[in-house]
């Protein structure tokens, strides 16, 4: 084994995978299993573990695509194992931390947790990375990772875990709302693929709230700056060689701490105001119980109309379900509410806005 393989594929002698210890032998031997025998989602898991213990400084990993087209990218192992020990750090997980991969090892977030587990000495089970992974589960764990998709549907049974990293996507203010007084703390995560997941994170259910909107906090050996655009540009020298220039507006309180406003794409521009999506979706989630977003429609007199886009078949009044506005600026209740059966998502539940309101207008 060469030195570069050997670098990559100690394994911490106190890592478990579905109870079982392994060699580095017989670890191989059972992803192989994983891929000749095991369900898609055990085959995913064997292939990038046979991956991580190649003699190859990197791995592949598709992004996601909820902000453009799915691409394949090359990640430093080196960078992983960095994120690996940010996260421990961060969160307190060390060796024999109890985790659960509830998450498709398709995706960095799901290879991460594999890495972490490897890296760090955890005990790690694997469930089905489906909606509800929690239904087929009977056991407490420390640590866990879902997409807020998967969040939404596992509230019943969240008392399983102590703690749990929400990425892939934004926590819904009406999910938030329903998250207060759980016993398992649930971290909403910033990060991408190309900063190997998170690199900032923040807790939306403390017990008491003292800062009014929780900003994010980022990990160690991270810094955050803005452009002249009000974005954020991250500096993660452990886990990127380069600093990450984001279309992420934010409010910079200091270095380490930011507020996430929004996606600069999504910025509506409605007879010369610019309003915030995500800042309008939060004051609309008592009102709205299903799955929504706004968005700017073409209007010929405001540039762009603000839209409130629903999913479900029945058509939404809006001043039947918004019955108070003193929370919304001048221009920040929507003009048109928009019913449709089903949103654009990725395949990993993020709604696409952006394919959503081009079928809509399409359709036309």
């Amino acid at each position: 084994m060469t030195e570069l393989a050997e670098k990559y594929t100690r394994l911490h002698p106190k890592f478990k995978l579905n109870g079982a210890s392994f060699t580095i032998a017989s670890l191989k031997e059972q992803a192989h299993t994983f891929i000749k025998e095991g369900e898609p989602y055990e085959e995913s898991v064997g292939e990038f573990i046979i991956e991580w213990l190649d003699a190859k400084k990197y791995v592949t990993v598709h992004t996601s695509g909820s902000t453009g087209t799915p691409k394949l990218i090359k990640i430093n192992k080196e960078h992983m194992i960095n994120s690996a020990k940010a996260t421990a750090k961060h969160f307190d997980v060390f060796e024999k931390t109890t985790a659960l991969l509830c998450l498709p090892a398709h995706y960095i977030a799901g290879k991460m947790m594999l890495v972490r587990a490897m890296t760090l000495g955890w005990r790690i089970d694997m469930a089905q990375p489906k909606s509800n992974p929690l239904d087929a589960v009977y056991r407490t764990y420390d640590f866990c990772a879902m997409t807020p998709f998967q969040l939404d549907n596992s509230l019943s049974r969240l008392h399983l875990l102590s703690k749990l990293i929400v990425g892939g996507g934004a926590i819904s203010p009406a999910l938030s709302l329903r998250l207060q007084g759980l016993k398992t703390k649930v971290y909403e995560t910033y990060g991408m693929t190309e900063t190997v997941t998170h690199i900032a994170a923040r807790r939306v259910n403390p017990k008491k709230n003292k800062e009014g909107i929780i900003p994010f906090k980022v990990l160690d050996k991270v810094t955050v700056e803005i452009d002249n655009r009000d974005c954020l540009v991250i500096k993660a020298p452990k886990v990127s060689t380069d600093p990450v220039i984001t279309n992420d507006l934010v409010e910079l309180i200091t270095y380490k701490k930011f507020i996430w406003l929004g996606r600069i794409d999504n910025v509506i521009n409605s007879g010369g105001v610019k309003l915030f999506p995500e800042q309008i979706e939060a004051k609309l989630a008592p009102f709205i119980h299903v799955p929504y977003f706004v968005a700017g429609v073409p209007d010929e007199l405001l540039g762009e109309q603000l839209t409130l886009f629903v999913e479900q078949e029945e058509p939404l009044f809006i001043k039947e379900h918004i019955t108070d506005i003193s929370a919304f600026g001048s221009f920040e209740l929507p003009k048109l509410a928009v019913s449709l059966t089903s949103f654009q998502r990725t395949a990993t539940g993020k709604i696409q806005r952006g394919q959503t309101l081009k079928e809509y207008l399409n359709n036309l």
